[in-house]
Parts: C-alpha cells; structure tokens; sequence
C-alpha cells in the first residue's frame, strides 16, 4: 500500500472556507423506509469543525492498495490524520516502515508490537528493536466516493 501525502500550509484551512458552511438537517435520513422529509435546516456544518480537531497537527493521505479494505478505507480514499494524538491499541495509524509509508492497525500484545493490516491476504508486520519504525499519526476520518 502506498501513501502519498497532501500537502497543506500549516494553521490554514485544508478546504476554500465558507462563509456559512454547508446545510445540516435537522431529521436524519431514513435508511429503512422512506419518511416524510422536513424542510427545516438544523444549522449550518462546517466539515474542517467537524472532522479537523487540532489543524497545525492535521494532514491528509491518500491511500494505494487494498491491505486496510475491512477498516472501509479503500483504494483512492483521502485519510485524515492527527499528528498530535496518542497512538494506542487498535488505533489505525500511518507509520513508517523501513523508509516506507504505511496504514495499518497499532495492534500491542504484551511486550509486542505489530502493525496489522485489514485484509486477510496480508501478512501481520512484528515490529522489532531492528525495525526502523516511526508513528506520524493516527487517522482519525477517511474520505471516499462512491
């Protein structure tokens, strides 16, 4: 799986900035039968609010390959990443590897450490005092398209 990086300036918003956000509605959407739809608009939603916690500590990824599939990130989709988070157990994470960017699941046992990929095809990766191995940060949302 390869990762490439989008970059950013740091501290500036990651989207052009609306003035007012987007609408939020205040019913949610049916995913069962089909209710009546309310006219009414709860509040506007701004997505860097939503989805960005700590923007000088925030970047984005874009994902290559299949190895993280059963975690729902798919080939093509934009990870966003927190730099300034704890990575803890069955956090998913980008790491370094051996000089290569990696997502996958911090996944500790015991005294172990292995980086767990999401797709049965591919093989846990131990960590050991011979691994050159860094966590940049722990993906907090993915973006994809249908």
């Amino acid at each position: 799986m390869t990762l490439s990086i989008l970059t950013i300036e740091a501290g500036k918003p990651f989207a052009a900035p609306l003035k007012k956000g987007l609408p939020l509605f205040a019913s949610p959407v049916s995913a069962g039968f089909p209710s009546p739809a309310d006219d009414y608009i709860e509040r506007h939603l701004d997505l860097n609010e939503l989805l960005i916690k700590h923007p000088t500590a925030t970047f984005f990824v874009r994902v290559e390959g299949l190895s993280m599939i059963n975690a729902g990130i798919k080939n093509g989709d934009i990870l966003i990443v927190d730099k300034s988070l704890q990575p803890s157990n069955n956090n998913v994470v980008i790491a370094v590897l051996n000089g290569e960017f990696l997502v996958k699941t911090l996944h500790k046992r015991g005294n172990q450490t292995w980086l767990l990929a999401e797709n049965p095809k591919y093989q846990p990766i131990l960590i050991t005092s011979e691994t050159n191995f860094e966590i940049w940060g722990v993906v907090t949302s993915v973006i994809h398209n249908f």
